[in-house]
């Protein structure tokens, strides 16, 4: 099973630019899609299901035109949950979690922090997720949670860890909770299969940052520890350029 994670930073947008083109090309069976910033009324479904994904599901903000996360399956899951059941997590549309026989699969959209409140806002969103998802291990432990993390977890995942230490993103209790994540069972797959630095997942739109390289890698796709000798490869697509972001991906067995 190839999955591939990508916020789009609007999927209306990432249409204009050739998404649909670039779909067929990565063929993935599972697509995690964040930052979709529609609801589904507001887009022609059909491009995709003529490009091969017939399933797909969407769990859209109460807020039109904000946040928001797809799944797109070439197979029919076997069951599908929209959101996490928590009040204060799901009216912004974040998270959605498709189930097969063999191995479960989330997109994740997790807040920013671009200022106090949404800090305190992602701050106990992370800590009621870790929550959520230590609980949902004991029943679906084959699960794999991809999306934009919104967190870089070392220092080689920044450009500048010296200058961002105190920028939401690369805040050492952000930091920790990525560890303790990991520590929870969980594998950083792009980690576990690539120590290079320079290997980003996200760039500004200033200062030419993309072309110059000096990105963030704030999107992950994070396999409970039951599925690391499942794991064949994992992967970032830099080359694609709908979004500020690129996607990312694993192969599983």
């Amino acid at each position: 099973m190839k999955i591939i994670s990508y916020n789009v930073n609007g999927i209306r947008a990432a249409l204009k630019k050739g998404f649909i083109d670039w779909l067929k090309a990565a063929n993935p069976d599972v697509l995690c899609l964040q930052e979709t910033k529609a609801h589904k009324e507001q887009l022609d479904l059909s491009v995709f299901e003529e490009a091969g994904y017939k399933y797909h599901y969407w769990f859209s903000a109460q807020k039109k035109g904000y946040s928001s996360v797809a799944v797109l399956c070439k197979e029919e899951p076997n069951h599908v949950e929209y959101g996490t059941g928590i009040e204060t997590m799901d009216f912004e549309g974040r998270n959605l979690r498709v189930d097969f026989d063999t191995i479960s699969v989330m997109s994740l959209y997790l807040p920013s922090g671009t200022n106090d409140l949404r800090l305190n806002f992602k701050l106990n969103y992370m800590d009621e997720f870790l929550d959520y998802i230590s609980d949902l291990k004991k029943t679906i432990p084959n699960l794999v949670i991809c999306g934009d993390y919104n967190i870089c977890h070392e220092e080689i995942d920044i450009h500048n860890p010296k200058g961002l230490k105190n920028t939401s993103g690369f805040l050492p209790v952000e930091r920790k909770w990525i560890g303790e994540m990991i520590d929870s069972g969980f594998i950083d797959t792009f980690r576990r299969f690539n120590k290079e630095p320079d290997q980003y997942s996200w760039w500004s739109y200033r200062a030419n940052a993309r072309n110059n390289n000096k990105g963030w890698r704030l999107d992950y796709c994070m396999a409970s520890s039951p599925l690391e000798k499942r794991l064949k490869r994992s992967f970032i697509l830099s080359e694609a350029k709908h979004s500020d972001h690129c996607p990312v991906g694993v192969e599983i067995d």
